[in-house]
């Protein structure tokens, strides 16, 4: 008897962000730096912002914008802004978020949660206390764009949160 062997399509990219890092830095510290102009600066590499860590308060921020044209999104760049409905020594949740690219129109509404969880960490054989941080980005709308969106925006949270992690345990 001969079988049918269908071949099966690769995955459509997620449609969301989901990732996570262990950073050996107190959740505090690690919470501060997404509501600090300069630590933004450094690892998420933004020009400006104004997030005001309180119910209610702004989040924006902006990235200079880029030679790098994707084919779908456009140049890349340009204002990530949404507003924080809840705050505490946990984390944050950001409502209403939408990307405002420097070509074409938004992207948008989503949401932002990021938690910070206490872990401790093995540093050099010493136990020391960490920040299991873990970031949520959700919102779609079954499109080229949206698709496109999360997979450039993935890989940008992949390397900033990288980024972040180097700078906090140094």
């Amino acid at each position: 008897m001969h079988t049918l062997e269908v071949p099966i399509p690769p995955a459509p990219p997620a449609a969301k962000v989901d990732t996570t890092v262990v950073i050996a830095a107190p959740p505090a510290r690690v919470l501060r730096a997404f509501f600090d102009r300069q630590a933004l600066g450094a690892w998420w590499e933004v020009a400006a912002a104004v997030t005001t860590p309180r119910v209610l308060g702004p989040y924006a921020v902006e990235w200079t914008t880029t030679d790098v044209r994707d084919e779908i999104l456009g140049r890349l760049g340009g204002v990530l802004r949404g507003t924080v409905v809840q705050i505490d020594s946990g984390g944050f949740f950001l409502a209403e978020v939408y990307w405002l690219p420097p070509d074409g129109d938004p992207v948008g509404p989503m949401a932002l949660e990021v938690t910070c969880a206490p872990e401790s960490v093995d540093r050099h054989g010493t136990t020391t206390e960490g920040t299991r941080l873990h970031v949520v980005q959700t919102g779609f709308e079954e499109s080229p764009r949206w698709r496109q969106f999360y997979l450039v925006f993935g890989s940008v949270w992949e390397r900033s949160l990288a980024t972040l992690k180097g700078l906090l345990e140094h």
